[in-house]
């Protein structure tokens, strides 16, 4: 069975130059199957409203719900590093708030980290986690929870000028405490920029390889997820097509009476049956 890594062990692939794999996971049974695969940290996403839930952005996630998966996805994954999103409103209002809902979902879940969005005007918030001696992933570039001050689901740091306003984010949360920062959806000089001059891990999602490691969405790389795909998302499968094939497989054969066949159920222990019939006629008389 593997060690769990740690962020000792991140801060040496960065400097050996040995990439961070990095997926999200919801549930156990994607947990356990990204941990039999090596996968390096997982991320237990508000994307689940997206992705599970149904919702179409990650605004309306709870506490209870980012709980209730990451305790899954711990169950599953017992020897990954666990990274918890904090969703909407849990760390925004106040340092004191962002302390008490991380430590909720540090001490009720098990994860080994909590992940939040922002830069400059979150660092306050980020040194107060730290300072209660829990780890904070940052996230910067595109952050769907502020998609709407974005104007929706873009890419950032186009121009020069706003790049160098996330490279600022970037050193404001890395002072704060951030043991890792993820970019989201920035041009890779921009990456590599923020990344040369960190002394921390930084990971991309869709942010090119200039860093330390790689993000993607389960559900994009699975082919599951099917509102829209991200430019930046390669499919290594395409299980959506494959499920519904299976469904519709299924369907054909319950409607046709060859499913179940005998293989698929269970008999009754030796003489049982005509022992029944007897009991029927007694029970009948």
């Amino acid at each position: 069975m593997a060690r769990k890594k740690t962020v000792l062990d991140f801060q040496k692939m960065r400097r050996n130059g040995d990439k961070i794999v990095f997926l999200t996971a919801y549930d156990h049974p994607t947990a356990m199957l990204e941990e039999r695969a090596g996968v390096d940290m997982i991320l237990v996403g508000d994307s689940v409203g997206m992705c599970l839930l149904g919702y179409d952005s990650t605004i309306p996630v709870t506490m209870d719900d980012m709980v209730r998966h990451t305790q899954a996805v711990r169950r599953g994954a017992p020897n990954t590093f666990v990274i918890a999103d904090m969703p909407f409103m849990s760390y925004q209002v106040s340092p004191e708030d962002a302390v008490v809902n991380a430590g909720r979902l540090i001490k009720e879940t098990g994860a080994d980290a909590v992940k939040l969005e922002g830069g400059q005007r979150v660092a306050e918030h980020v040194r107060a986690i730290t300072d209660a001696g829990m780890l904070v992933m940052g996230h910067l570039g595109l952050t769907p929870q502020s998609a709407g001050q974005l104007g929706g689901f873009k890419a950032q740091a186009r121009d020069a000028e706003t790049a160098l306003e996330i490279m600022k984010d970037a050193r404001a949360v890395e002072e704060a405490g951030a043991f890792s920062i993820l970019i989201e959806a920035i041009p890779p000089p921009v990456t590599r920029i923020i990344s040369e001059r960190s002394d921390i891990p930084i990971l991309s999602i869709g942010a090119g390889a200039n860093c330390a490691g790689q993000l993607l969405i389960v559900s994009d790389l699975l082919g599951i997820f099917q509102s829209f795909t991200p430019k930046f998302v390669k499919k290594y499968a395409d299980l959506a097509d494959d499920m519904v094939g299976a469904f519709e497989a299924y369907g054909e054969d319950v409607r046709k009476g060859s499913f179940p066949e005998t293989q698929h159920t269970y008999g009754m222990a030796s003489g049982e049956e005509d022992r029944l019939v007897e009991l029927l006629k007694d029970d009948e008389d």
